[in-house]
């Protein structure tokens, strides 16, 4: 029981991972980013190309800076504008934006399902409560509580963290405040999507490389965002760890229903608690 708990805490990290930036782009730019799962997986393959040829640690640094890149590209020409549209709006050009990633990495890396290397470093196992438990999983929870603390010690200690919260409340009051609002949305974003780049080089050595394999995780970011709080960094995590181990334990003890578990407790916390656990009523 104990290595399927922490089975759960590694899915758990691997959706904050991804979800926290849902969180940090719609907190600013109130956008509901459906390419997120395409930039975790542009991230991934990105990752593999120098992971594969065994520099799996610069493969990581490049996808993620070029991932922030990439997110601050997307904000000038895409989010700046779309935040005075229509929700539905939004969902139709994030949407076009995952096919259109998806068609530039397949024609980049092909159709062919790809297999991550692991690390050397963190190759091998430990042995917890009795059983083999993977170094590699250890690093992704250990990766996703450092994310989690860096990102709380920065909204809440430097003056930067102060503007967007602020901004996350209010961008128009902000503005009038003297802080370039647009500015702080570009690092925002940059940082939302460099942590998609993140987790997908994270997350590859578990999964199967393919041009949708953004698309189920996605889903369950959504839910992790949805459940946890629109804008809420605490509730993302909590709903995290939550889902994780739903999933996880659901596929063990109710595999006829596991895909089912996390949409019924989104369900059910939309009916008791709208906002989701962490966010405001009002």
């Amino acid at each position: 029981m104990a290595i399927q708990l922490l089975n759960g805490v590694v899915y758990g990290g691997l959706l904050y991972l991804l979800a926290v930036g849902l969180v940090l782009i719609f907190g600013l730019r109130e956008v509901v980013n459906f390419a997120h799962g395409a930039l975790f997986m542009l991230g991934s393959y990105i990752g593999y190309t120098l992971a594969a040829a065994g520099h799996w640690w610069l493969g990581l640094l490049v996808s993620v800076v070029v991932m922030a890149a990439v997110g601050c590209i997307l904000d000038v020409l895409v989010f700046r504008s779309l935040r005075k549209h229509d929700h539905i709006v939004t969902v139709l050009i994030t949407f076009g934006l995952l096919l259109i990633l998806e068609t530039v990495v397949t024609v980049t890396w092909g159709k062919a399902y790809l297999s991550y290397p692991v690390p050397k470093l963190l190759a091998g196992t430990v042995e917890i409560a009795g059983s083999p438990f993977p170094i590699y999983r250890l690093f992704i929870i250990a990766v996703s509580l450092l994310v989690a603390a860096g990102l709380a010690a920065w909204l809440r200690f430097t003056r930067m963290g102060l503007y967007v919260r602020a901004a996350s409340t209010n961008a128009h009051v902000t503005s009038i405040q003297g802080i370039d609002v647009d500015r702080l949305s570009l690092v925002v974003v940059g940082l939302g999507t460099a942590l998609a780049g993140l987790s997908g080089v994270v997350a590859g050595p578990l999964l199967t490389l393919s041009p949708t394999m953004g698309n189920y995780i996605l889903i369950d970011s959504f839910i992790v965002v949805v459940i946890g709080g629109l804008g809420s960094f605490g509730g993302a995590f909590i709903a995290a760890l939550l889902i994780g181990q739903i999933h996880n334990l659901g596929a063990i003890h109710l595999p006829w229903a596991a895909t089912m578990l996390p949409f019924l407790l989104m369900i059910g916390i939309l009916i008791w608690r709208p906002t989701g656990f962490a966010g405001s009523r009002t």
